[in-house]
């Protein structure tokens, strides 16, 4: 898991803008048959690949490097070689099929999505679309400036907000795969209402007075490409330019948080996770989520903590609330905020969301 400097946030999460000459919008090209049977060729191999992982990293491990099954550092090496592949193939699979996904999503038309419909749709339908949309915090100043300045009421305009970053399609692929679909959905059903939530509540606070007087002063930027104009070869090539953006900008901190996972696996002693992040003491959550606070981690970055955690003994909803957090309610993104917030709003956003958070970990720890 990693802290990253505040200068990063400008790209670390951002998608590719799509870039289109004036020969490939006047005379379109289709997708010829070979570049089909390419495509499937690379996703037979991939898979092949994929299904290979388990067995290589033990050959690796015991038979290689001979190491002792059992020991701590067996442990650590097996899950360090066996889940950086992994969540790598994961994660560019996921980027390059989101990309193609999200060529039809620019800010623009999100906005245009959601600005005229009635607060109660629009916090429905802004945390769904956080979901597709490849926005993250580093995003947070222009995506708020856009909202508010297309009409966009305040409380949806933060349901978008806190879903972007928290309930994106990467952490949720990366759950379904290695902790199967039921943390997945929890995890997304959680995430999904305390969007929608808090951004209610927000709304009906009505808060608008704390917002920066600059903010209200600034025109939102217009659309630089319509994406009606895209033909389906520009959007494929928008899902790979997006692995090769995305994943090249995250993939060292996907390493790194998979290498705190297999310490965490290898090493940490299940007695002592257990007590900590246990569902019998009441103050597991509460702690969780302030210690996840001052970090920052994108989704897939957290997803092999997460993964190293529960397998130690940890409880889900401890669990859950401490990701929840590091993603949501981070120290830089608050920062962040603070450029077109006032105090009292961002006060009322962590209270809020922090809340909700709260209350998902303790109801998963006493239900599950």
């Amino acid at each position: 898991m990693e802290l990253k400097p505040i200068a990063e946030f400008k790209t670390c999460c951002a998608g590719p803008k799509p870039t289109f000459s004036a020969e490939s919008a006047a005379a379109p090209k289709k997708i010829k048959p070979t570049e089909i049977a390419v495509f499937i060729a690379v996703l037979a191999v991939w898979w092949l690949v994929y299904q290979s992982l388990l067995p290589v990293a033990h050959y690796l491990t015991y038979d290689l490097f001979g190491l002792s099954e059992g020991s701590h550092l067996a442990a650590a090496v097996e899950f360090f070689i066996y889940d950086t592949p992994k969540v790598l193939m994961l994660l560019t699979l996921v980027v390059f099929g989101v990309g193609i996904i999200n060529s039809f999503f620019t800010p623009e038309r999100t906005r245009s999505i959601l600005a005229g419909k009635k607060e109660s749709v629009g916090n429905f339908l802004a945390a769904f679309l956080g979901v597709a949309t490849p926005f993250c915090s580093c995003s947070a100043i222009p995506l708020f400036i856009g909202f508010v300045k297309a009409g966009i009421p305040l409380g949806v305009t933060f349901s978008f907000l806190i879903s972007a970053p928290m309930v994106n399609e990467v952490a949720v692929v990366l759950l379904y795969g290695l902790l199967g679909w039921e943390v997945a959905a929890i995890y997304m059903g959680t995430g999904l209402l305390i969007a929608m939530v808090a951004g209610w509540v927000i709304g009906r606070l009505k808060m608008e007075k704390y917002i920066e007087e600059w903010v209200i002063e600034i025109r939102a930027a217009e659309a630089q490409v319509e994406t009606e104009t895209q033909t389906l070869r520009d959007r494929v090539r928008y899902g790979l330019e997006a692995v090769k953006d995305i994943v090249g900008k995250v993939w060292k901190w996907i390493v790194l948080g998979i290498a705190v996972g297999a310490f965490i696996h290898g090493y940490v002693p299940e007695n002592f996770l257990a007590a900590i992040m246990c569902k019998e003491a009441w103050w597991s959550v509460p702690i969780a989520v302030l210690v996840g606070i001052p970090m920052y981690s994108n989704a897939a970055g957290m997803i092999p903590v997460v993964q190293a955690l529960l397998g130690k003994g940890a409880a889900l909803g401890t669990v859950l609330a401490f990701m929840m957090s590091v993603i949501a309610l981070s120290l830089p993104e608050i920062i962040i905020l603070r450029k077109v917030l006032k105090l009292r709003l961002i006060i009322t956003f962590v209270g809020v969301v922090g809340l909700g958070i709260l209350i998902v970990g303790y109801l998963f720890n006493v239900i599950i």
